[in-house]
């Protein structure tokens, strides 16, 4: 009878061909070496809020015209109390006093969404192409 050789290749895995990640490596570190050596050379952009309006300094702390819109929704004018009815008349006179004023809100973060855009439309009507935002006080 003839003599069986036992099978080598029954108990086995192939063997799987390795893969050569050394020119990977070499790609991935000349990006980020040439990322590293332009990334100082690169200009930040500003983003513009409202386009068509000139980029202004920082808020004037010294504006004739400072609206304050409390938690309660109550509106103060420089300091002082005062009504959503009066706020017109008042807008339109210190329009004709000061044409380049910009006026400053301070809306706080609990007060009505809605009072802040009556009064952003009160100043519209009375003629300010501008205002400031204030989110804290100077």
């Amino acid at each position: 009878m003839p003599r069986r050789r036992p099978s080598r290749r029954v108990n086995s895995l192939p063997e799987e061909p390795l893969i050569n990640l050394t020119p990977l490596i070499d790609v991935v570190f000349v990006v980020l070496i040439s990322f590293m050596l332009v990334a100082p050379f690169l200009q930040m952009d500003k983003v513009l809020l409202a386009p068509g309006i000139k980029e202004q300094g920082s808020a004037s702390p010294t504006s004739p015209l400072t609206l304050a819109i409390h938690a309660d929704n109550s509106l103060f004018w420089n300091n002082r109390p005062l009504s959503l009815a009066e706020l017109p008349s008042l807008l339109a006179r210190t329009k004709k006093e000061n044409p380049a004023c910009v006026p400053q809100l301070m809306p706080d973060s609990r007060s009505q969404f809605a009072i802040y855009q009556q009064v952003k439309n009160a100043l519209e009507q009375a003629g300010f192409s501008q205002m400031e935002v204030l989110l804290k006080e100077p």
